[in-house]
């Protein structure tokens, strides 16, 4: 299945250049296909429309009979038949029509060589959207047989169903501006002959899967040898999007996302100016940190967006590699930053203290460490298919930065109770509204965190179920990336307009 994966710290003239180096520059997400078990199957969400299609092509290499299928995963309770069998014994349902398999009733002498469809009474093919034929490879060591003569591999005999989907592939340079004006038809008979990309429109948004199962054929034996004479083939699936680019469906959001954000920070950071040159001679320390937060923060955003634009230009590379890295960088030093700053304002650093001592050293310390697991989760959550990926490689990538951000987090509200008691019992109230609207700020904060660590755990605990791709392809970025980042922005919002410059500085 192809699923999501899915960056030197250049300057911003840099950044805006490469940016429109590339622009105009998109092809469509490719994928390996295979007649090894895992890579037999190809499946990858697609934003629908009129331009949007699936291309399927073998390579010369390839020779034999395929059965083959194209559908959207909504379809696919209809896709093969339940053995006959005793009720309490459950057994792999029969997905290609063979001999065997016709002489048993699952199938008719018109199916043969091609995937079962089990549709309900009433309901025809094109009411599906199933794309389904035998297809010939073209080869000078085969010739056409009967279909009578054909029997499949056991991959689809899986005890619990369907194949689980195979790990995708982004590296390919293999390139193609193909759009034919129509699907490729079914064949009315016999088998189709491939000649050029098979061809299925999608006008729909949905989860597609392609799969090719090599047909043995048990009358044609290889030369001087008992053995069967067994499809091979290697090729490519392209899925063409509505927008172009290389970007698989589900990562496509990202792009606008962060272009969103970046517009916001920048018009952020033009307000926190503006409010600086006002009262810039009444300045605290705390507000040049805010100001070198504020420009660090646009500068990630746009490095963000660029690096989407990137990958959907050119693919996965060692340049895109180097790219996330940078990425990742910015951001962890983003976090870091903040909640360093958070937590030597909750401690009362030039407000109720002149300095920290042996503290700060520990508040270094801790800001280090969530930095060093900020960038680990930044590569891992692009890098890693959780489909695929283990429990323990996932715990590495996301144990370590929960334990920083919760040392954070207690150390922060438990510093501002210290802070707000005491100026309390000094009766400062301006000083004391102010830490108290912080310490509400942060309070929602953790709630919304806890909240949102419930929910994606629960999403992703169902990430080895056969349809949890379909399911989440959509939203999996906003799981990943979209609600901390807007989170971020929310409370930052909120954190910069209470220790805004203004006139009262002083107090």
């Amino acid at each position: 299945m192809a699923a999501s994966r899915w960056p030197q710290r250049p300057p911003i003239l840099f950044l805006v250049s490469l940016f429109f180096s590339f622009i105009y520059y998109a092809v469509a997400f490719e994928v390996p296909i295979l007649d090894t078990d895992y890579s037999r199957q190809i499946c990858s969400g697609m934003w629908g429309g009129k331009n949007a299609y699936i291309n399927v092509t073998f390579d010369s290499v390839s020779q034999g009979q395929l059965a083959m299928v194209i559908y959207e995963w909504k379809d696919e309770r209809y896709l093969g038949k339940p053995q006959k069998s005793d009720p309490e014994e459950e057994l792999p349902r029969i997905y290609v029509c063979t001999g065997t398999t016709q002489a048993q009733g699952y199938c008719s002498h018109e199916q043969l060589g091609q995937f079962i469809l089990d549709l309900p009474e009433g309901t025809s093919v094109n009411q599906t959207s199933f794309w389904s034929a035998t297809v010939e490879l073209s080869s000078n060591n085969t010739q056409t047989l009967p279909t009578s003569a054909l029997s499949t591999s056991s991959f689809w005999d899986d005890p619990d169903g369907n194949p689980h989907p195979p790990k995708s592939q982004y590296d390919s340079p293999f390139r193609r501006d193909l759009l034919p004006r129509q699907s490729t038809p079914m064949p009315t008979s016999g088998p189709l002959i491939y000649k050029e990309p098979l061809h299925y429109q999608v006008t729909k948004t949905g989860f597609y899967c392609v799969a090719a199962i090599p047909i043995t054929l048990n009358s044609v034996r290889r030369a001087d040898t008992d053995v069967k004479f067994h499809a091979s083939y290697k090729g490519k699936v392209l899925f063409q999007n509505v927008f172009n680019g290389q970007l698989p469906a589900t990562d496509y959001p990202k792009v606008n996302f962060y272009f969103v954000l970046f517009v916001i920070y920048a018009i952020i950071g033009g307000v926190w100016g503006w409010f600086c040159y006002r009262h810039l001679h009444e300045l605290l320390p705390i507000q040049y940190y805010l100001s070198g937060l504020v420009g660090l923060l646009v500068i990630e955003m746009l490095a963000n967006w660029v690096y989407y634009r990137f990958l959907n230009a050119h693919g996965r590379s060692t340049a895109s590699t180097a790219f996330l890295i940078v990425v990742a960088i910015l951001d962890a030093g983003r976090n870091s930053m903040s909640f360093f700053m958070l937590l030597v304002v909750s401690l009362g650093l030039s407000v109720v203290r002149e300095s920290l001592e042996r503290t700060m050293l520990k508040c270094q310390a801790l800001a280090g460490a969530h930095f060093i697991f900020g960038i680990l989760y930044a590569v891992g959550i692009v890098e890693l298919e959780l489909e695929s990926a283990s429990a323990l490689i996932l715990l590495i990538f996301i144990i370590p930065l929960a334990f920083t951000l919760s040392g954070f987090l207690l150390w922060i509200m438990y510093s501002l109770n210290g802070t707000i008691t005491h100026l309390r019992a000094r009766k400062q109230h301006y000083k004391l509204k102010m830490f108290e609207r912080l310490y509400y700020i942060l309070l929602s904060a953790v709630v919304v965190i806890a909240v949102f660590f419930v929910v994606s755990s629960m999403s992703f605990s169902g990430r080895l179920a056969e349809d949890y791709a379909a399911n989440t392809w959509k939203t999996r970025w906003w799981l990943l990336d979209g609600w901390l980042a807007l989170l971020y922005l929310t409370a930052f919002v909120l954190i910069i307009y209470l220790w805004r410059p203004s006139e009262n500085n002083s107090r």
